[in-house]
């Protein structure tokens, strides 16, 4: 059984906060190629410094030899898992309608990462029924 992509979430991080939405609704408000819809990993270096270890107190201690070792960062979200940010309503250009997406950060921070990320114009209410926009990239 094969899974449409475009139907799966996906989680796009801003300076502030992050917006999740359907990756097919996220491709068509900041267009196919947009960068954050393909996330890159950072290669991080960690250095350990030499140290003795004592599993149990009282017991014997190893010694750690110093060791340095990489990994890949890769994008994480902003909001903790007790909280998934608040519910909000978005309609751009060509979307037809109102869809659903969950936004952690205030409003304010969503609107200008709109302002300069968005190819059509958009606007989003929040679950008080505030209204936001219309953004756009460009429209500052």
């Amino acid at each position: 059984m094969a899974t449409d992509i475009d139907a799966q979430s996906v989680t796009i991080n801003y300076p502030g906060g992050s917006i999740e939405m359907v990756i097919g609704n996220a491709k068509s408000l900041f267009g196919e190629d947009a960068s954050f819809l393909s996330p890159q990993g950072v290669e991080k270096t960690v250095s350990v410094i030499g140290h003795p270890r004592i599993r149990v107190i009282g017991g014997p201690s190893k010694q750690i030899e110093p060791n340095t070792y990489t990994y890949t960062q890769w994008p994480i979200g902003s909001s903790s898992n007790s909280k998934g940010g608040e519910a909000i309503l978005m309609r751009w250009d060509g979307s037809e309608g109102w869809w659903t997406a969950r936004m952690s950060g205030s409003a304010w921070e969503l609107g200008t990462f709109l302002n300069t990320s968005s190819t059509k114009a958009v606007t989003f209410k929040t679950e008080q029924g505030t209204p936001y926009g219309p953004f756009i990239k460009g429209a500052l």
